[in-house]
């Protein structure tokens, strides 16, 4: 097993999930505290702070753990590759259990100061709407998918014109040493399967610029202005990323496609789709610090920086990372807890995309003969 390859799985893989495990109460919004709606001026009250200082302290402690039992995992699963790709799913699963007990922990003890404190009583529950809000460019235009759409399509079209020069047996999987251990026979449903993955993914990244669009609208109602123009920075921002990630994953499809015809090392077929999520990953990472969720983090110039109002609205959030209301129309809201979205899992709409996306995911590379 090459260490080259296992450090690029540390990096890839569990250095951004630490990265965003320990960062992430730095990167919610003021008024939301690890899922719990509060006052914007307690954000920065000492205890509160504490809490975050902790919680922070605990993480890094977690991750160092982890680190070390993958150092144990190398070790161990020197000589078998299936036995490390074993252990590797189980300590990510692990760290990712162990983060959310701890995340739960402070989820608990913020809402037992919160009611201890009546901070409900202190706050507001109007809601601000700017029925201009969705006139300006809050993502970018969905025309520029005619770019990986083009790629994709010129895919398909090249692979079955070309369909005679492709290889009886196509490699479909790789070793740690880029081995071939696992070839499909020819077919037009094998020869297909990148492009129809490349339509795939560009339709879903298409759907998520989409939902950006669309996803419900949370404007402060102290700095109503401010609050507007943040969050379309965070969508545009976010809109603009997904279409690079979308684009970029058309090519390394299209690249891979490619090997099938042209002799490309196998190290090189390994090595390039995790750059490529490297990339991708810290991409995502540096996003999210730079701008916070909802554009918490951006900085506008206009004056005090205020933040999305204080909604009464906590227990809708089942365990602070669920939103549940059913008298809520809106399918698509932004998470409290992290960054992005979140579906309102009250609609039947939601579970049904979820669905769809998830049987598409697995059925299409079954369909086509990759599995």
């Amino acid at each position: 097993m090459g260490s080259t390859f296992m450090v690029l799985m540390f990096l890839v893989i569990l250095c951004p999930v630490f990265l965003s495990a320990i960062m992430m109460p730095s990167w919610t919004r003021k008024t939301e505290s690890f899922e719990i709606s509060v006052p914007e001026q307690i954000y920065d009250r000492s205890d509160v702070k504490k809490m975050r200082l902790t919680y922070t302290r605990w993480m890094s402690v977690l991750s160092l753990g982890i680190t070390a039992l993958f150092i144990a995992l190398i070790l161990i699963s020197r000589e078998s590759e299936e036995l490390f790709s074993i252990l590797f799913s189980g300590i990510v699963l692990l760290f990712l259990l162990l983060w959310f007990w701890v995340y739960l922990i402070f989820h608990r003890k913020m809402k037992q100061m919160k009611r201890e404190e009546r901070w409900e009583e202190q706050s507001t529950a109007r809601v601000i709407v700017d029925t201009n809000f969705r006139k300006g460019k809050l993502t970018y235009s969905n025309l520029w998918y005619i770019i990986p759409f083009t790629i994709s399509f010129l895919t398909i079209i090249c692979s079955l014109y070309v369909y005679e020069k492709f290889p009886e047996q196509l490699p479909m999987q790789y070793n740690f040493e880029g081995e071939v251990t696992r070839y499909v026979e020819k077919s037009y449903r094998t020869v297909l399967l990148m492009p129809i993955m490349q339509l795939y993914m560009t339709f879903l990244f298409l759907f998520i610029n989409i939902m950006i669009l669309k996803a419900k609208q949370q404007v402060s109602d102290n700095h109503p202005e401010t609050s507007v123009y943040k969050n379309m920075v965070f969508r545009r921002r976010w809109s603009a990323f997904l279409l690079v990630t979308g684009i970029g994953l058309t090519l390394l499809f299209g690249f891979i496609q490619i090997s099938f015809l042209v002799e490309i090392s196998s190290q090189v077929l390994v090595t390039v789709p995790l750059i490529f999520s490297a990339a991708v990953t810290f991409g995502a990472i540096a996003l999210s610090v730079n701008t916070g969720q909802g554009g918490s983090r951006v900085k506008t110039g206009m004056g005090t920086e205020g933040e999305v109002m204080n909604r009464k609205d906590d227990t809708y959030w089942k365990l602070g990372q669920f939103y549940f209301n059913k008298n809520d129309p809106t399918l698509v809201i932004e998470k409290r807890f992290g960054i992005g979205w979140t579906f309102n899992f009250a609609r039947p709409a939601a579970w049904l995309i979820l669905i769809g996306i998830l049987l598409a995911a697995v059925g299409i590379p079954w369909l086509l003969g990759g599995f």
